[in-house]
């Protein structure tokens, strides 16, 4: 990531990094040049404690006496080894051991010394001091703990992350070509955006080839997806691909309380892309930043726009030949400002959709390199269990199996620990502690029983998979689940009125049953109502309300201000033969399953028993219930009835 850029500041770079704790721009901080830093500051600390220990330890050894002491003891003969510096005397006694031996006493005025000393014949020496030097450090250390105060508070005020005086530079984190370590051979389920990035990155690498057939690239490339899908993994891979420094960021990184921080911050982010080129910016979560202006007038409102100002200017003024590439990614693009995506500025939309059944199988591949395997693991059959999961969420199965049979003591992971981790995952943790009485667990087990039986009685609906009365999350006291054997992408009339009838059969079990309903089917029935509602109202599938839509839920128009409940464009007799026409659809599906259920009461009744003695039925035991529930083979009892 070196530059050829001359840098301000000095012909001294390196010098200057190692002692400022900075580096170029687009560089982090080198952990070499921290370690070097940190040795000298305590090579320095160490020597100054080293001196005064020393200093304290010879001051513990030398005993300090009166001056006239001193002279009792000239006079008496019992000194020797006395050095005479201008300021003190130091000796030792004759008669004295061990460390109180050696004395020292302040030197006075006395002219009559000397031919003491010679009088009792007793060896004297004098010594030179260096006075140049205390009295350089009693100068030059005051002035140097100074300097180091003023560059600790300076560092912490400018060089630091939240630094005052930082507070207009990017935050981004630069990876280096080495750091950003993925490549497209780790993402896997969206070959057809992979496509549309590959000439990205084959002009980062050879910028020559289209700038000779006068090709203009790209400016910026948004990437669109619902959470989870690999939009910031697809950008680091071109970053990866293309060998170039990656700067990531979040476009709330932009945005501070202060007004015009967010502006410095942008154009000092695309000065050092610039100074590092060719490089990737890439701003996760855009619509932090890039929201309509315009819309809302809460605080801080000011602020964003005049950051959006000041990227889209950016965006204006740099040259797509120095290769730098802007890249951003969100999940709400309905909000965006039409600006940021008019030609010149971000010109190419890469849609992420959520992976298909062999997208799915080739994540869970990736996911799984690192994981101990069993021979008996279909990741094949895993995706097939996992429609509508996003690669965020397959890593996370992944690696739930892998936890799961870790604490099973295992040495592979095995298809039982998959099937349970999309169980944990979909329905939530199992509570097999959760205290329910027998009466409510009767319930339960007649409830997933009626939607098991509809779901195997009908044509057109997914085949019955596993039920299970074990509490699983929150509220959940059982569940049913229906798994498809193919990836559907349109759904037709009948097939959702039979979804709609697979919804209400455990309400109309407990009614057959137990001639009373519970609150079990809450969400059952708000499912229903939503599909029912949706086909009145938005997809056409009613003869009285006809053709046109009604939009009923509140939700933000594209590029049209804020969300909120949309201007109701039809009459109150329109909205009453709407809600009359839902209740009808809901009354006709409501009659269809008790006439269902109730020609197959006697299989329902064995189902629901079979269902409390086991807690989990799936496999061959639901291939034979809905054998008979189809009128394929004769009922015969697999449960003996409870004795009375």
């Amino acid at each position: 990531m070196e530059s050829s850029t001359p840098q301000p500041g000095g012909s001294f770079p390196r010098l200057r990094q190692l002692f400022n704790g900075k580096s170029t721009p687009g560089q982090g901080v080198d952990p070499k040049q921290r370690q070097v830093r940190f040795s000298i500051f305590f090579f320095f600390l160490t020597l100054f404690l080293i001196t005064l220990l020393h200093d304290a330890y010879l001051a513990s050894q030398v005993e300090t006496i009166p001056y006239s002491t001193f002279k009792e003891l000239v006079a008496q003969g019992k000194v020797e080894n006395l050095v005479l510096a201008p300021d003190r005397i130091q000796g030792s006694h004759k008669e004295a051991k061990g460390p109180e031996r050696r004395f020292v006493t302040v030197r006075v005025a006395d002219p009559d010394l000397v031919k003491l000393l010679d009088e009792h014949k007793i060896p004297y020496s004098g010594s030179v001091e260096n006075k140049w030097l205390p009295a350089l450090l009693s100068w030059l250390l005051p002035v140097g703990l100074l300097v180091l105060f003023w560059s600790f508070m300076m560092r912490k005020m400018g060089s630091g992350p939240q630094g005052v005086l930082s507070i207009g530079k990017s935050k981004a984190r630069i990876y280096a070509e080495k750091e950003v370590g993925v490549t497209f051979a780790d993402v896997a389920g969206i070959d057809e955006a992979k496509a549309e990035l590959e000439e990205i990155v084959e002009f980062l690498k050879t910028p020559g080839k289209f700038q000779r057939l006068g090709g203009r690239i790209p400016k910026g490339v948004l990437l669109v997806g619902a959470p989870g899908t690999g939009k910031t993994l697809l950008a680091r891979a071109v970053a990866g691909e293309a060998g170039v420094p990656f700067y990531s960021l979040s476009g709330s990184d932009f945005v501070e309380m202060f007004v015009g921080v967010g502006a410095a911050r942008v154009r000092d982010l695309f000065a050092q892309a610039k100074q590092n080129a060719p490089c990737i910016i890439f701003v996760d979560e855009l619509d932090a930043l890039g929201k309509a202006r315009g819309v809302g007038v809460m605080g801080g409102h000011d602020e964003r726009e005049q950051t959006l100002n000041q990227l889209l200017v950016e965006m204006d003024g740099f040259d797509t030949t120095a290769g730098v590439m802007i890249m951003a990614a969100t999940n709400r693009p309905e909000i965006l400002d039409p600006a940021l995506l008019r030609p010149g500025r971000f010109d190419r939309h890469v849609a992420i959709d959520r992976p298909d059944i062999r997208g799915r199988e080739a994540i869970l591949k990736i996911h799984s390199r690192t994981v101990e395997l069993a021979p008996d693991v279909d990741l094949k059959e895993v995706a097939g269990m996992t429609p509508g999961f996003a690669g965020a969420d397959l890593a996370n199965l992944v690696n739930e199996a892998a936890l799961l049979a870790a604490r099973r003591d295992l040495e592979r992971v095995t298809m039982s620990e998959f099937r349970e981790a999309v169980d944990r995952i979909t329905g939530g943790l199992e509570k097999r502690n959760r205290a329910i009485n027998p009466r409510e667990k009767e319930i339960v087990s007649h409830h997933e029983a009626g939607h098991a039986l509809v779901a195997m009685t009908l044509e057109h609906v997914d085949p019955v998979n596993k039920i299970s009365i074990i509490p699983r999350g929150f509220g959940a006291l059982g569940y049913t689940k229906q798994l498809p054997t193919e990836d559907r992408y349109l759904m037709t009339r009948t097939e959702l009125v039979d979804r709609v009838a697979v919804l209400l059969g455990g309400r109309v079990a407990e009614e057959l049953v137990f001639g009373d309903v519970s609150t079990g089917a809450q969400n059952d029935l708000q499912r229903a109502s939503d599909i029912v509602g949706n086909m009145v109202t938005e997809y056409g599938m009613s003869e009285r309300i006809g053709l046109r839509t009604y939009p009923r839920d509140p939700r933000p128009a594209y590029l049209e201000g804020q969300g909120g409940s949309p201007n109701r464009d039809f009459s109150e007799k329109t909205a009453q033969e709407i809600d009359e026409e839902v209740a009808r659809l809901l009354e006709e599906a409501h009659t269809r399953v008790r006439a269902i259920l109730g020609q197959r009461r006697e299989l329902l009744g064995r189902l629901a028993r079979l269902l409390l003695e086991r807690e989990v039925l799936e496999g061959e035991e639901l291939a034979r219930f809905a054998r008979e529930a189809r009128g394929a083979e004769p009922a015969a009892p697999s449960v003996p009835p409870p004795s009375a």
